[in-house]
């Protein structure tokens, strides 16, 4: 599933740190502005502690979990909506992204020079909106324009789609962006293939010294005040902790590690399962003696959609899906004692897949 987050931040926030620990891909992170020119682009694993769970049960060797695209954009600064620095390259990266990791600078290190010349996270969080939502001013301004000559022919639904752009238009003026817009009837088709750059979710990673990680400090109250009315999730993570993590070869001293800093668990782990939430996808499993397994597919797909995605034949010849809850599958310990205790569902086409089922596909072809 081609579903993929962008990690957007000004110069210098510790974005491409925060990519190399999610996907310890190695990409460059340096201490100066527009160090990232070309997106990096890498495929982290989503951690589900389900799929240990499963793999005990079948007793299998083979655990492959499922994956979220990740792409770490160039630094934007103040004027990218008109081509300054890399801007243009930059709202054309982020444009074809379906979500937004939005990393803010939260720490003070005179050490880590700062595009704007002080710490700022509000501020640093304005720029960026501004810059994009200028972008979608832009965008829809053309639209407008294109809708109104439609509209010349005297059709209500051409009157409609103007007054609805225009209603947007006023929205975004008023510096706020199009995903905070509220639509009586949904969001238009025509608004939605415009892939307007503030319409895609987002959530917030604030980067922190070590000693923030657990309670945030002054810079992080400050922001998650200012943001309070977004409804959008909010990440506290110190990349330098992170980057030391990825340093670790084995299991037992990364836990070593993040015990002897109070941590249950790498902050990226949090920013992985967020990023997945905020893609609006969920996992089914297949489990047997040759592998146990994550899919991944968009919250509310069908049984035949959700086997395509395995393979398209499964689709095609779909007859019916073999479904155990994960919960039952975890209290029962087995699938016999889960068909012997009456769980095991039959599912049709119209069968609407939830988190954390575990399936089985019956098709021909």
């Amino acid at each position: 599933m081609a579903l993929k987050c962008g990690i957007v931040g000004l110069p210098n926030v510790g974005k491409s740190t925060l990519f190399n620990a999610l996907t310890q891909a190695g990409a460059l992170a340096a201490n100066y502005p527009f160090a990232t020119k070309e997106p990096n682009v890498g495929m982290i694993t989503v951690p589900d502690p389900r799929m240990d769970v499963l793999q005990e049960i079948v007793k299998t060797t083979k655990v492959i979990p499922t994956t979220v695209e990740i792409v770490d954009i160039a630094g934007l600064i103040k004027g990218a909506s008109k081509g300054e620095g890399l801007g243009n390259q930059f709202l054309a990266n982020i444009r074809e992204v379906d979500a937004i990791v939005h990393v803010v600078r939260c720490f003070d290190d005179g050490n880590v020079v700062h595009v704007d010349g002080d710490v700022d996270p509000v501020r640093d969080k304005e720029t960026i909106d501004y810059e994009l939502i200028m972008k979608d001013m832009e965008t829809l301004e053309k639209r407008i324009d294109k809708l109104k000559k439609q509209a010349k022919t005297g059709k209500k639904e051409d009157l409609k789609m103007v007054e609805q752009a225009q209603g947007l238009y006023a929205h975004l003026e008023s510096a706020k962006p199009a995903r905070s817009y509220e639509w009586s009837d949904g969001t238009p088709d025509d608004i939605t293939e415009l892939q307007l750059l503030t319409d895609k979710p987002i959530m917030y990673v604030c980067n922190v010294d070590e000693e923030s990680v657990m309670d945030g400090n002054e810079h992080t109250a400050r922001f998650k005040e200012d943001v309070a009315d977004e409804n959008a999730e909010i990440i506290l993570i110190s990349a330098s902790i992170e980057a030391d993590i990825a340093e670790f070869d084995s299991e037992d001293e990364k836990m070593e590690f993040l015990q002897d800093m109070g941590l249950s668990e790498p902050g990226v782990n949090r920013v992985i399962r967020s990023a997945y939430r905020l893609l609006d996808l969920i996992t089914y499993f297949t489990a047997g003696e040759k592998e146990v397994r994550a899919w991944t597919v968009r919250r509310g797909s069908t049984a035949p959609q959700a086997a395509g995605v395995i393979h398209t034949d499964f689709e095609k010849g779909f007859i019916r899906a073999e479904v155990i809850k994960y919960d039952d599958y975890q209290e029962l310990g087995s699938e016999a004692a889960v068909k012997d205790a009456g769980k095991l569902s039959i599912e049709g086409k119209e069968y609407i897949v939830q988190d954390g089922d575990v399936m089985h596909f019956r098709f021909n072809v």
